[in-house]
C-alpha cells in the first residue's frame, strides 16, 4: 500500500513539474482526462487530449508546413475509418516503412484507434531483409513512402498497400499516382479525403507496437510491445531527462527506432510540437532548432559526431539559445564525444542507455557525463539493473558481468517466437557492464563481442574509447579477427580527420602506453567511414 502511494505521488510529482498537468479550461481538462479513461495511455489517447486542451497548437512542423492538434486528432479519425473501408480490421498488423514525417505519426495514431499493431520497418533494410520480416510478421497491410516501392513490390501481393510520402511532395494533397510502374495504391490523403472526422469508438483491445531489432548481429527481429499499463514510465523518464509539456522538439531519430518512437509517444503526453526532416543534415538540423526557436533535440550519438564536424564556429552562426537539452540513444555514446558535445553546446547533453527489448535502463545527466566520461548513468525511478555472473550472483562494484535490467517496460518477446534470457522479473540486455563506487553504470560491450586473444578477455569499448579520444581520429572499431596463434587478434579499423596523418605505429604505441599489451590492436586498417546502420550502430560484422 505505501509502495503504490509513494509511486502515485512520484507520478504525480513528475507530470506537475513536467507541466504536464498544467490549468485549462475545464471543459477542456475533462475532454482530454476522458479520452484517457477511454483510450488509456495510447496514441490515440495522447492525441485526443491534446486536441482538446491546445487545438489550435502546431502539433507536427515537417518539410510540408506545420498541423495543429485539431487537425491530427481530425486527420486521424478520418484515416483509420478509410484504412477500415479498405479492408484493415482489428488486431490486423500494418507494416510502416516511412521515414520521420506527418504521416509516419498520423499512420501511427490511426492504427492505435483501429486496434491494429503497427510493425515498424527500418528505412534501410534491403530486399532480402524486408522479404525475411514482412514474411514473418505477415502484415495485412502496408504503409510505406514511394522512394521504397520497388524494395517492398515483392511483398505487395495479397497485402493492401498505401502510399505516405511521394517523391516530389510539395503540398499536403499530393495527389493520387500510386507508387510507380505496376503498384496502383491509394495515398493516404486519399484515404482520409471526405470521410467523416467524428471521434471514434475505442477498439475491444488496444494495438501494440512491432519494433524490429537493428538487425546488427541477424535477421532483425519483431519486439512485440504492448500500451504500458500506466504513466509510470513516463514520469520515470521525465524525471531523468527534464523534457517539459509544450515545447518544441526537433526529433533527429529515426521514430521506426524505439527511441524515436518512445519521443513521439512522449510527446503526445507533453502536447509538444515535434518538427521533423525526412533525412538527417547536420546544418540543416541546426537550422531547424533556430527557425523552431526548438528546446529539445532527439538523437542517435552519430549525429552529433556529424554536428561537431561543421566546426564550432559554423555551430555558433546558428541561434540555438532556445535549446535546452540534448538526449542522445539507440547506440553507444563515447565519452569524448560526449565531452565535446557539451563544450560547444554547453551541459544540456543526457544519454540514455537500453535496447528494443528493455526499452530504457539507465540515464546520464550533464553531470554525470562531465565527472565520469562514457557512462550510461543510473537507473531511473521504477528501473532496476543488476550486474550478474555466469552462475546468476550479484556482482559488486567495479566488476564486470551480464546486465539485467527490470521494469514495466520489458518486450512481451519476439513475434516469430523466442525470447531474450530472463531471471524472474530481470531481463538480459546482452550486453557486459560494472557499477562504479557511486552507481553509475559502464557498458564495457556486447557479451558475445568479447575477444579472447591469447587466453585474455578484451572488450572493444575500452581500446575504441582511448583510440577514440585522439586529436585527428574521427571515429573507430574494434573487432576480433580469426588468428591461427592466438585465437583471434584486435583489428582496428580507423576514420581519420580529413587533414590527420596519423600512422599504424603511432595508433598502437598510444594503446601500449595506456593499455594492457594484449589489448593492443595488431593490424589498424584506415576507411573513409565506418559503415553503420540508420540508427548509427557500427555494422561490425562487415569488419571482420
Amino acid at each position: 500500500m505505501g509502495d503504490r502511494i509513494a509511486d502515485s505521488l512520484h507520478v504525480a510529482t513528475a507530470l506537475i513539474r513536467a507541466g504536464v498537468a498544467k490549468p485549462s479550461r475545464p471543459d477542456r481538462s475533462l475532454r482530454a482526462l476522458w479520452g484517457l479513461r477511454r483510450w488509456g495511455p495510447t496514441l490515440a489517447a495522447g492525441y485526443l487530449g491534446a486536441a482538446a486542451r491546445y487545438p489550435g497548437a502546431a502539433a507536427i512542423a515537417d518539410e510540408l508546413g506545420v498541423l495543429t492538434f485539431a487537425d491530427v486528432e481530425a486527420r486521424t479519425n478520418a484515416l483509420a475509418r478509410g484504412l477500415s473501408d479498405h479492408g484493415v480490421q482489428e488486431g490486423d498488423r500494418i507494416a510502416l516503412m516511412c521515414r520521420n514525417h506527418r504521416w509516419f505519426i498520423e499512420a501511427s495514431v490511426a492504427c492505435a484507434k483501429l486496434g491494429a499493431h503497427a510493425v515498424y520497418l527500418n528505412t534501410a533494410f534491403a530486399g532480402p531483409q524486408l522479404t525475411a520480416v514482412l514474411g514473418s510478421e505477415n502484415p495485412a497491410a502496408v504503409i510505406y513512402d514511394q522512394e521504397f516501392t520497388s524494395a517492398l513490390e515483392p511483398a505487395f501481393a495479397g497485402r493492401l498497400g498505401f502510399l505516405a510520402w511521394r517523391d516530389g511532395t510539395t503540398d499536403a494533397g499530393h495527389g493520387g499516382l500510386g507508387g510507380s510502374a505496376g503498384v496502383d495504391h491509394p495515398t493516404l490523403e486519399e484515404v482520409i479525403d471526405g470521410r467523416m472526422v467524428a471521434p471514434l469508438t475505442p477498439p475491444t483491445d488496444p494495438g501494440r507496437t512491432v519494433i524490429l531489432t537493428s538487425g546488427t548481429t541477424g535477421t532483425p527481429k519483431g519486439a512485440n510491445r504492448a500500451s504500458p499499463g500506466s504513466l509510470g514510465p513516463a514520469a520515470a523518464l521525465l524525471s531523468a531527462i527534464p523534457l517539459r509539456a509544450r515545447e518544441t522538439t526537433v526529433i533527429a531519430a529515426p521514430m521506426f527506432h524505439s527511441w524515436g518512437f518512445a519521443h513521439m509517444f512522449l510527446s503526445t503526453a507533453l502536447s509538444s510540437t515535434l518538427v521533423l526532416r525526412r533525412r538527417f543534415d547536420p546544418a540543416d538540423t541546426l537550422r531547424a532548432i533556430a527557425e523552431h526557436r526548438a528546446s529539445a533535440l532527439i538523437v542517435v550519438p552519430v549525429m552529433l559526431a556529424r554536428m561537431l564536424e561543421l566546426g564550432a564556429d559554423a555551430v555558433s552562426a546558428y541561434e540555438l539559445s532556445s535549446l535546452r537539452l540534448i538526449a542522445a540513444s539507440g547506440s553507444a555514446l563515447p565519452g569524448p564525444l560526449a565531452q565535446d558535445v557539451m563544450d560547444v553546446f554547453g551541459e544540456k547533453l543526457y544519454n540514455l542507455y537500453g535496447s528494443t527489448e528493455v526499452a530504457w535502463a539507465t540515464v546520464a545527466s550533464p553531470q554525470d557525463l562531465r565527472a565520469a566520461p562514457g557512462t550510461a548513468g543510473r537507473p531511473p525511478r521504477g528501473t532496476v539493473v543488476k550486474i550478474l555472473d555466469p552462475e546468476s550472483h550479484l556482482l559488486p562494484a567495479g566488476v564486470s558481468g551480464r546486465i539485467f535490467v527490470g521494469s514495466e517496460m520489458l518486450f512481451e518477446g519476439y513475434t516469430g517466437g523466442g525470447d531474450k534470457l530472463r531471471l524472474g522479473d530481470l531481463m538480459s540486455t546482452g550486453d557486459m557492464g560494472h557499477f562504479d563506487d557511486r552507481g553509475r553504470l559502464f557498458v564495457d560491450g556486447r557479451d558475445d563481442d568479447m575477444i579472447v586473444s591469447g587466453g585474455e578477455n578484451v572488450f572493444p569499448s575500452e581500446v575504441e574509447n582511448l583510440l577514440a579520444a585522439l586529436p585527428g581520429i574521427r571515429e573507430v572499431a574494434v573487432v576480433g579477427v580469426p588468428d591461427p596463434e592466438f585465437g583471434q587478434r584486435l583489428r582496428a579499423v580507423v576514420a581519420l580527420e580529413r587533414e590527420a596523418t596519423l600512422t599504424e605505429r603511432e595508433l598502437q604505441d598510444h594503446v601500449r602506453r595506456n593499455l594492457a599489451r594484449y589489448k593492443v590492436p595488431r593490424e589498424v586498417r584506415f576507411v573513409d567511414e565506418l559503415p553503420r546502420n540508420a540508427t548509427g550502430k557500427v555494422l561490425k560484422r562487415e569488419l571482420v
